[in-house]
């Protein structure tokens, strides 16, 4: 442990918001993915429906006022739906991360009757031919026709678009897509390099003028006075991110679908799993991690050696000791 002094998230006696990944299956297998879902790769021992209802429980009984519900693809989940409103109808705000192929009428019409804070969709191309060039096998038209669905039924959508150098030429095109659209948020920032986006950085990785320009683009863009859409891009980078923080950690829980709590998105160091411990304990030794020399160690070894990461999906017992505070190396990509 440390001697740093408390932050505002040891203050807290839950998290503000549970990032909840429910199944790393998907039916779609997308180059950037972070997670390595795809079409039936289920994560080994992914909770079963009751397990989850009984989480689903104890963060009704925290009061945590946010969840998101992600993947994967939350939707190929069978019992998403009855879990989203049994969130809800508890009065949790959610938002839904989905990929859009499979939306429909119905699943719209039952989100619209609890509290959704956003659906998020993702739109990486403004032509069907980038679109499936990133995401094999997507149709850019059904992302759209979810898009239209979810404001339909006056839901919030947010768009999310991952730069790549499949897709960055079309970066303007995109943001103008959404704002027609409709969304009232556009979330944009460096691909993580983790998982299968870590084994094809060299290969999808815009090079550092394709980088300035976007940057350049959405600084203009983000500049004109347009309350409809705000352009959402920092921290832009996992680096940036994670130094961010080591200053200040987020009052976020990231529970993976076999229950495993990992400290964040791109560190490898878990907090324990939701199945063999209550979610006060998870959240004392999330808390705990922040202040932990070994992770703060590896974090800091990890902003240093940059991208792509080898190990962040391997996740680390905190009990394991200090010997896995390195493993965060460069990994050569195909």
């Amino acid at each position: 442990m440390d001697n740093r002094a408390l932050t505002p998230v040891d203050m807290l006696s839950a998290p503000l918001l549970v990032s909840w990944q429910i199944t790393r299956d998907c039916d779609l297998a997308c180059l950037h993915c972070c997670t390595d879902s795809a079409p039936g790769r289920k994560m080994r021992n992914e909770l079963s429906a009751a397990e989850a209802f009984a989480f689903a429980g104890q963060i009704i009984d925290a009061a945590v006022p946010y969840v998101m519900l992600c993947g994967g693809e939350p939707l190929r989940v069978p019992y998403f739906l009855d879990l989203a409103e049994h969130l809800g109808r508890a009065g949790i705000r959610l938002k839904i991360e989905t990929n859009g192929q499979a939306l429909d009428e119905e699943t719209v019409e039952r989100l619209a009757c609890l509290p959704i804070r956003s659906i998020q969709i993702s739109l990486d191309g403004a032509t069907q031919a980038t679109y499936a060039a990133q995401r094999p096998g997507g149709s850019l038209a059904k992302a759209h026709a979810a898009c239209r669905l979810v404001r339909e039924f006056s839901l919030p959508l947010e768009v999310t678009f991952a730069p790549t150098r499949l897709n960055i030429a079309e970066a303007e095109a995109v943001i103008e897509d959404a704002r027609t659209l409709g969304a009232f948020r556009f979330n944009t920032g460096m691909v993580m390099a983790l998982g299968r986006a870590a084994r094809l950085w060299n290969r999808l990785v815009p090079d550092a003028c394709e980088i300035a320009r976007f940057l350049e683009l959405l600084q203009r863009v983000s500049t004109k006075v347009d309350n409809r859409m705000e352009l959402c891009y920092q921290p832009f980078c996992v680096e940036d991110g994670l130094r961010q923080s080591l200053k200040t950690p987020p009052a976020t829980l990231l529970v993976l679908p076999d229950g495993a709590v990992k400290l964040a998105g791109a560190v490898g160091h878990f907090c324990g799993n939701i199945r063999d411990m209550p979610l006060p304990a998870v959240w004392q030794a999330y808390r705990a991690a922040w202040h932990n020399q070994a992770v703060i160690a590896s974090i800091e070894h990890m902003i240093a050696a940059g991208p792509p990461y080898r190990y962040a999906n391997s996740l680390q017992d905190l009990g394991e000791g200090e010997d896995n505070d390195a493993r965060y190396d460069p990994v050569s990509a195909d």
